[in-house]
């Protein structure tokens, strides 16, 4: 049986996971925390293998921290983290000699969206990506708009199309914001729980690969299997594609 603790329990991510952990065979919640909560001795008391985090950037480092020096197994899905906390994050997860997964989605048909883009962008440079969230998500752009913006800069071997020497933006940030120099523009609404689109252009054709998460639930099987394959992990491992 799989000892899972559950920070944000009471929030709307952390209550879908406690009702997955509660529904899935072999695993149980062995404790559910919230702010304010003392992590460390409840973490002590309570025992868990892992701990599952949908919290805050705010508050997700020191959750990270407290659950490593631990010995218990970080499975992330709080966004906003920066390159600086993941090399922390690294050297943490050797200092304790415990693992921790940081996966900006859990959903598997985005984690498939983003393999395939990595696969495209080896033919098709020219690229941008459109990230549609609910209005309370705080952070933009999305985990996932950097995760693939980093995919497809690492697979792209051609040389995107040059702005125009005039080119400029009469209102800052109307062509996007920049992550290794592919274009990413983030939508705030209500009525989107997580949606993405990549486009790629060239030549007379356009390719769209999009990803729409309907549902709160659509991200609990990659988090189930995060959950069941935490023991084999080992140091810092970013992104769930590593599990698939």
């Amino acid at each position: 049986m799989i000892r899972v603790a559950v920070s944000g329990a009471l929030g709307r991510m952390g209550s879908e996971v406690v009702r997955a952990v509660t529904e899935a065979e072999g695993m149980e919640v062995s404790v559910q925390i919230e702010v304010g909560d003392d992590m460390g001795a409840l973490l002590r008391e309570s025992q868990p293998t892992v701990m599952v985090d949908f919290t805050v950037p705010s508050s997700a480092m020191t959750n990270i921290r407290t659950a490593l020096e631990n010995k218990v197994i970080p499975i992330v899905g709080t966004t906003g983290l920066s390159p600086a906390d993941l090399d922390e994050l690294r050297g943490l997860c050797e200092k304790h000699q415990t693992a921790c997964l940081i996966a900006p989605n859990f959903a598997i048909g985005a984690i498939l969206m983003m393999q395939f883009a990595a696969q495209a962008a080896k033919y098709l440079p020219d690229v941008e990506i459109i990230e549609m969230h609910h209005e309370k998500k705080v952070d933009a752009p999305s985990g996932t708009a950097v995760k693939t913006a980093q995919m497809i800069a690492a697979a792209r071997t051609g040389i995107p199309t040059a702005k125009p020497e005039n080119a400029f933006e009469s209102h800052a940030g109307a062509t996007g914001a920049e992550v290794d120099e592919i274009p990413v523009h983030s939508v705030r609404l209500p009525g989107f729980v997580a949606s993405q689109e990549v486009i790629f252009g060239a030549q007379g054709q356009r390719l769209s690969l999009r990803h729409d998460s309907l549902d709160r639930t659509s991200f609990m099987p990659g988090v189930v299997l995060a959950i069941r394959k935490a023991a084999s992990l080992t140091g810092l491992v970013y992104g769930l594609e590593n599990l698939l």
